[in-house]
């Protein structure tokens, strides 16, 4: 039985999808060798590279920037291509050779053991540290994630899924687009915000070094099975 993705809807306007440019410091080895993870996962299920254009939303330009490693994309994107290519998170990040760790019930990630899966400088300004990288086939993509002080105006996130976020140090402003309305909420350490990631949404440091616990969810019924 092969497993299929829905399709997701296509994405908001390109000009959210604008790739930001690389800011000092050299890139880390998962950054590097993600587009190669990408496009290797791709061909393993026997997609074109049109084929993920569009059923990820995204244009065929930009998937091809990606896997070359010409841009970084930001979680949302990586969670898109994900799940078209019937995927987690963790395989496009290179934990695809299976453990012990794996394989276990409980998945125990030690402090040391986190892993910077996109850094700010290459990533529309947000860091990212996966907190179950170890652990494959999962519904929950939990990271801890710093906020940028500033974030392109026409720069929105969205995906499939539902999203919730625990605010760990800092001040941030959250936004939201709902019914095409902007809201805005000032969030401080301790506050948290559960949503539906589709809705179009970004979030900005107002104070300090801002730090959240995220957690994306995909619902296994967003897959279909076919013979």
């Amino acid at each position: 039985m092969v497993r299929k993705s829905r399709a997701v809807s296509a994405s908001r306007p390109s000009s959210r999808l604008k790739t930001a440019s690389k800011t000092g410091g050299k890139a880390t080895d998962v950054e590097l060798q993600l587009g190669k993870r990408i496009a290797a996962l791709r061909a393993a299920v026997g997609f074109t590279l049109d084929r993920l254009a569009a059923d990820a939303g995204f244009t065929k330009g930009y998937l091809s920037k990606i896997e070359n490693s010409k841009v970084i994309p930001p979680i949302g994107t990586l969670v898109k291509i994900a799940q078209v290519l019937n995927t987690d998170l963790a395989a496009l990040f290179g934990n695809n050779m299976p453990d012990a760790a794996n394989d276990e019930a409980i998945c125990v990630v030690r402090s040391w053991e986190r892993e910077t899966a996109i850094r700010g400088g290459s990533s529309f300004g947000y860091d990212y540290v996966a907190l179950a990288h170890k652990r494959h086939h999962k519904q929950m993509e939990p990271f801890i994630m710093v906020f940028p002080s500033e974030v392109d105006k026409d720069i929105r996130f969205e995906h499939e899924g539902e999203e919730f976020m625990f605010i760990l140090a800092g001040k941030v402003e959250f936004e939201a687009e709902i019914g095409g309305r902007t809201k805005t909420w000032i969030l401080s350490a301790g506050d948290s915000a559960y949503f539906d990631a589709e809705i179009p949404h970004r979030g900005r440091s107002l104070r300090g070094e801002s730090q959240a616990l995220v957690v994306i969810y995909r619902s296994r019924s967003d897959e279909t099975a076919t013979d």
